[in-house]
């Protein structure tokens, strides 16, 4: 009876030295791991790891769209839209493990309306990026297409849309196109609150260009003969007015949106170009202040300014003498003044602060961007406000 109680606990001790083996081998292999393409994969039967991302870009030079992935291990599966259409296109497909996309496009009766083959790889900043051809099923037509991710990390379900505000009037000689982001998929009414306040904004911006458009009839020459010399053929280009827009950052508390603003007045020597910000706390429901990221009584603008000085000023030096940036013009266009950073965003990385053109370089050198870590600005930055989460 002795003999057999022993052999009886030795079966139940290795039974459970065998099942802590086991246990130790599953948790080994739930680590996922990543591909070449910087996809965590599954190992051993673990749960896949699904990731969803969301991308702008173009197919040819001209149709813009907007699309969501999910991936799944090497699947892939969700839609795109064209920003001037809205109408959603299913998409299906996979990634292999050199990174080569294959997404085929279907319509709502699912009859297969396109092919994308290219290949999906990460930039320096970890954004993914695929770019390649766009065809017909049976191959024709084809078309070059790149896709940008973009920084969107929303949760339960909230994406943006692009919006447009278009019109063409032949009468006047002016066309308008605005694109501005909404987000869609949340009852939260801060969510809406930064709706109608982008929407407003850019009505506000149609409106005002329009007026300035449309010629006052009170000093409309009353004939040909009257006409002032200077003033532009009827038949020469007329005004316009492009607002595009990029994202900084979205995410469930926060969102940053820089406008690209371009305008041409008929008869002016160029277009002029400049910059505007929307940066919103969505936690709280406001749009945000510069001087709400920083610690109250800080000289958070002259940190900024050292920073942004040095930088623009080590960019001229690599530039040389052809350079188009210029000492003076930086040391006074990015001045420790709150007029010279209007245009800041919120990224993961820092601060983005545009200086639009003639600010610190002459116009043909464009917009000139520096990002100013958190690490450099950690020692004033308020630890309990909207950017204190990056700083490490």
């Amino acid at each position: 009876m002795k003999q057999h109680l022993i052999i009886v606990l030795a079966l139940i001790v290795f039974a459970g030295a065998s099942a802590c083996r086991r246990d130790s081998a599953t948790s080994e292999q739930s680590a996922p791991t990543p591909d070449q393409s910087g996809q965590p994969q599954a190992a051993g039967g673990a749960a896949t790891v699904v990731e969803t991302r969301f991308f702008k870009g173009s197919i040819g030079s001209a149709l813009g769209l907007q699309m969501k992935l999910l991936r799944e291990a090497d699947k892939l599966t969700g839609s795109y839209s064209y920003v001037k259409v809205g109408k959603k296109i299913d998409v299906r497909g996979s990634v292999d493990q050199g990174g080569n996309v294959t997404l085929e496009e279907f319509d709502p009766a699912g009859k297969q309306t396109g092919l994308f083959k290219g290949v999906w790889k990460l930039n320096e900043d970890g954004a993914v990026e695929i770019a390649g051809e766009w065809t017909r099923p049976n191959g024709d037509k084809k078309t070059k297409f790149s896709l940008q991710q973009e920084p969107i990390e929303f949760t339960n379900g909230v994406e943006i849309v692009s919006r447009q505000i278009k019109e063409n009037n032949k009468k006047l000689r002016y066309e308008v196109y605005i694109e501005y982001p909404q987000l869609t998929g949340s009852t939260d009414p801060n969510f809406e609150k930064f709706n109608q306040t982008v929407r407003s904004l850019m009505t506000r911006k149609a409106a005002a260009f329009k007026k300035e458009a449309t010629p006052d009839p009170e000093q409309e020459p009353a004939d040909e003969a009257e006409r002032p010399a200077n003033e532009p053929d009827p038949e020469s280009v007329g005004s316009d007015l492009n607002i595009g827009y990029s994202i900084a950052l979205a995410k469930d508390d926060l969102i940053s949106i820089e406008f690209t603003v371009s305008s041409y007045s008929a008869g002016a020597a160029h277009p002029n170009s400049f910059t505007e910000v929307v940066n919103f706390d969505l936690k709280n429901g406001k749009l945000l202040k510069l001087a709400d990221l920083f610690q109250p009584g800080s000289k958070y603008l002259q940190t900024l300014a050292t920073f942004c000085i040095q930088a623009l000023t080590k960019q001229a030096k690599d530039e040389g003498p052809d350079g188009m940036l210029d000492e003076a013009w930086i040391e006074r266009g990015a001045a420790a003044e709150l007029m010279n950073y209007d245009n800041w965003t919120i990224t993961r990385k820092g601060l983005g602060i545009t200086f639009d053109p003639y600010q610190v370089a002459a116009y043909a050198a464009g917009p000139q961007h520096v990002v100013a870590p958190y690490s450099a600005l950690k020692e004033i930055i308020k630890a309990d406000g909207p950017v204190g989460q990056f700083v490490k």
